[in-house]
């Protein structure tokens, strides 16, 4: 699970590197699906591929939602779940019904596992 994390980051960092702010917005698109990821893998309590005994659900693919940022308004892929009990899964960062960079930047904000690693 935590080489996935690493990738995805790298792949962010690359294109920032690579575009630099003047793709801000799509940089910050995938920095925020890659944080939505990470928190359905939480909720699933396995990452991707992953089995586990403690396992909730799996993952179902995604979703297209707009969001309006400072950059402009990009489109990000909302991960879904399926197979679980109780409440279904919906990223906390995002509030519901609202495209709201707020909610946006308070998700990126509270992803800690985002960090890159020695390999």
């Amino acid at each position: 699970m935590d080489r996935q994390k690493n990738t995805g980051l790298e792949v962010i960092l690359e294109q920032l590197i690579e575009h630099g702010a003047d793709d801000m917005a799509n940089i910050f698109a995938r920095a925020f699906e890659l944080a939505m990821r990470i928190e359905r893998e939480r909720f699933l309590g396995a990452g991707h591929y992953e089995r586990t005994a403690g396992r909730r659900g799996y993952a179902n693919g995604t979703k297209p939602k707009r969001i309006d940022t400072p950059a402009g308004t990009v489109t990000v892929q909302v991960p879904k779940s399926a197979g679980h009990d109780g409440e279904p899964f919906y990223p906390q960062s995002l509030e519901r019904g609202r495209r709201s960079v707020r909610a946006v930047m308070l998700a990126v904000a509270e992803t800690p596992d985002i960090r890159l690693r020695n390999h």
